[in-house]
């Protein structure tokens, strides 16, 4: 009976299970979660001891018996159509460390009454699942998870990943393939740069970027964002069997679906040797990964066990150890970007990292910093996903000790000292002088950089002191630097080889394509994306520049702000 439970235990179960609630809604529906995975792990923990120790307190919509959180359909004007999914999209039970997943193995073993069994093993992506339908070999849905009942319908925006074939040959009647839609670290880190330029709010972390770029409205903005999917698991399958997960990765593999890297283990030796392998690959993988996952391989099998109400029994979350550390914020450096982005960067006491020193830490912009509360000599919390650098994710106030000071945002840019200015609807403010020398070296750098005109001996180094000589003052002053020959002889470093080196490197770049060109020009709200669609709708710079506003938006991928830009 719920009287015999204490009444501090019921009142944490109900607060456990709002702010879950809450963080969930965050998460899966506004793409804009306040806590890290490992905090909101260490929630769930907790609300399911409590549920172990007073069994009475389980309800059927807790957190722990439901999956993710209800969609965004029919509720408002603008949401996306309801998809029931035919075999219910479950969540994962997760296992944080060694003791704990053998503790599950042994587990799993005695549900099947066996003494061994293989397993599967995968990159526990981090990104949105997904549902695939194709009906008699042709794309016909395409849907999010949701709470596991119902989903969103994205099929328009799935048909924008170039990996999701619109057919595929040899397909069975109805074929339902589960999988996970994420963003490359590169792709996001990208996508982040360009929304800083553009005054936009930066997203958290790579599934945010994936999660809120898939469920766009307009199809046409997630053609413009690089999303990738890897496909993993199965719905409903007509008139066709498999024996297991290797088997049916196989069969979809051949029909050219993205398939999931898999390791199949015989033993929990060798499901820990695949965990420590993607452990020691995290870095270097071009997505990112929270854990492995970790399933029976046999379908049977995994019928004999059977699923919770939210999870199966036959398949674990294996978590990698969080990636944080705490530190103290010591200084703010304000950094200026190429469109005058004042940018502010933590200067921390060092700390040890996922094996590197940190020092530094993004703080991303002025509402970041009042969002966290941040104050200089603050203890924070950083946290580092990839190769990017570190985020301040939390500030510890209880260790504040009242010499803390607050961070007031320069008026004056950090680097001329003119006006900073932050437009009305935008996250970031900008150094107003066009001529700021950061400013014209982060342009001069950027026309030259490897997804531009790619000229090699135009890196940072040399780019500020080309800058500081006034040798270079925009990006049409280095096609006359032939013309000062002798003068750059003369720089430290500098010889008459290195000089030819540069020279002929700068005339190599003058055979660029067209999209090259453009997206070298930095034109605000064209990337690399928008100046190949450009570039193969008007063929050359001149048919570009006669364009009109009208005729840029009659272009599928070009909108009314990319249009207006590329007219100024």
């Amino acid at each position: 009976m719920v009287s015999e439970v204490p009444q501090e235990m019921i009142s944490e179960v109900e607060k456990l299970r709002a702010e879950i609630r809450h963080h969930n809604d965050l998460y899966y529906n506004k793409d804009a979660p306040e806590i890290t995975d490992a905090e909101y792990d260490a929630l769930m923990r907790r609300l399911q001891q409590l549920e172990s120790e007073y069994p009475s307190l389980v309800t059927p919509d807790s957190p722990t018996q439901t999956v993710g959180a209800p969609a965004r359909v029919g509720e408002e004007e603008e949401t996306f159509a309801p998809v029931t999914h035919s075999v219910p999209m479950l969540s994962l039970e997760n296992v944080a460390d060694s003791s704990e997943m053998k503790a599950w193995y042994e587990r799993t073993l005695k549900g099947l009454e066996a003494e061994s069994a293989a397993f599967i093993v995968e990159p526990k992506l981090d990104g949105l699942a997904v549902e695939l339908v194709y009906e008699a070999g042709r794309f016909a849905q395409g849907s999010t998870r949701g709470d596991g009942t119902t989903g969103e319908n994205v099929t328009a925006n799935l048909r924008m990943l170039k990996e999701i074939p619109g057919r595929l040959k040899g397909a069975p009647e109805l074929l339902e393939v589960r999988g996970e839609v994420y963003m490359k670290k590169a792709d996001f880190q990208a996508l982040n740069r360009r929304r800083e330029e553009d005054g936009q709010a930066t997203f958290a972390n790579p599934r945010n970027a994936a999660a809120g770029s898939l469920r766009q409205l307009d199809s046409k903005v997630t053609a413009r964002r690089k999303l990738s999917i890897f496909l993993y698991d199965r719905g409903s399958v007509r008139r066709v069997a498999h024996g297991g997960e290797v088997e049916f990765l196989g069969f979809i593999a051949k029909l050219g679906l993205p398939v999931v890297e898999h390791h199949r283990c015989a033993n929990l030796e060798e499901v820990e040797k695949a965990y420590q392998d993607y452990l020691d690959r995290r870095e270097d993988l071009p997505f990112e990964i929270d854990g492995v996952v970790v399933k029976i391989d046999d379908f049977a099998l995994r019928e004999k066990l059977g699923i919770r109400s939210r999870s199966p029994r036959w398949a674990v979350a294996y978590k990698f150890p969080a990636r944080q550390a705490r530190t103290a914020l010591a200084e703010i450096e304000w950094s200026v970007g190429r469109t005058g982005a004042v940018t502010p960067v933590a200067i921390l006491e060092p700390v040890q990292l996922g094996g590197v020193t940190v020092r530094r830490a993004s703080l991303h912009n002025e509402d970041e910093i009042k969002r966290l509360g941040v104050m200089y000599g603050d203890t924070v919390i950083v946290e580092r996903a990839g190769d990017v650098i570190p985020d301040v994710v939390r500030v510890l106030t209880d260790a504040r000790t009242g010499g803390e000071r607050e961070i007031v945002f320069p008026k004056k840019c950090p680097v001329c000292g003119s006006e900073v200015v932050r437009p009305e609807g935008e996250v970031v403010a900008r150094c107003t002088n066009m001529a700021c020398p950061a400013q014209v070296q982060g342009r001069i750098q950027y026309f030259a950089s490897r997804g531009c005109m790619d000229i090699e001996g135009f890196g940072e180094k040399n780019v500020g002191l080309f800058v500081e000589k006034g040798f270079v003052k925009d990006p049409a002053d280095i096609y006359l630097l032939d013309k000062k020959r002798e003068e750059l002889e003369k720089l430290e470093g500098f010889g008459k080889k290195s000089v030819d080196n540069l020279l002929k490197a700068i005339d190599e770049s003058k055979t660029r394509p067209l999209w090259r060109i453009l997206n070298a020009l930095g034109i605000r709200h064209v990337g690399e994306h928008v100046a190949h669609v450009l570039a193969e709708n008007f063929g050359s710079i001149d048919s570009l520049m006669a364009a009109s506003k009208e005729e840029l938006e009659a272009i599928h991928e070009v909108g009314p702000k990319v249009a207006e830009s590329v007219r100024d």
